[in-house]
């Protein structure tokens, strides 16, 4: 009989964040120090960093200075941390030369949700490798659907609902869902419904916590 303890995680996120690329990679790298001593039910929840990002996009550099104030020098020392934080944890960045909407991306993941949480998880890593590593469209349909390939998933049943606006109800539903819980920034880690662990943590923050979670459980 195993001893495991059941923990859902909802990882809030979106793919225009590259901290979340690296909060996914250092949570799961703590998963695996904790081994059997938890059961992981994963839940990939929508975020919008940019939900009025027009269809083709912006300038990235142009962008990120405009809305936060960056010098260029700055961009490029935050880029050059955000190189380091991938490299520990296995994530290589790659260069962004444009900022694009992501609520198609949302869609497909939800979709891909209704599969598995495999299935969804596999697509998220996908899709930050494809936007955050390689620097594709993942506005553009198209490049969707062969990211959903890319993941093991049915390219044409993804073509089939990017055009056809599937799930967009739904993804509204939960972008909301978690605003109104007070979440504002990203990656926001949830265990159990109840703790919050926000940011792109190292491996060890999410060690920690996944561990007092086991052991409160336990002791319960």
């Amino acid at each position: 009989m195993s001893t495991a303890v059941p923990i859902r995680i909802d990882f809030v996120s979106d793919v225009a964040c590259p901290w979340c690329a690296v909060g996914l990679n250092a949570l799961e790298q703590a998963i695996a120090r904790v081994g059997d001593e938890i059961q992981v039910e994963w839940h990939f929840q929508p975020f919008e960093l940019n939900p009025g990002m027009p269809p083709e996009g912006e300038d990235a550099d142009a962008h990120l200075a405009a809305k936060y104030g960056l010098s260029a020098d700055q961009l490029e020392a935050n880029r050059h941390t955000l190189r380091e934080r991938g490299a520990e944890v296995g994530f290589q960045f790659g260069r962004r030369t444009r900022i694009h909407n992501t609520f198609d991306a949302h869609r497909l993941l939800h979709w891909a949700g209704e599969s598995g949480a495999e299935q969804q998880r596999a697509l998220k890593h996908a899709l930050l490798r494809a936007y955050q590593g390689e620097g594709r469209d993942i506005s553009s349909h198209e490049v969707l659907a062969e990211v959903a390939a890319e993941a093991g998933l049915d390219a044409e049943a993804a073509r089939d609902i990017l055009a056809s606006g599937a799930h967009a109800d739904a993804v509204r539903r939960q972008e909301a869902f978690f605003a109104g819980r007070g979440i504002r920034a990203v990656p926001s880690v949830i265990l159990d419904g109840q703790h919050l662990v926000q940011g792109g943590q190292p491996v060890e923050v999410f060690e920690r916590a996944l561990r007092q979670l086991a052991r409160h459980a336990r002791t319960a």
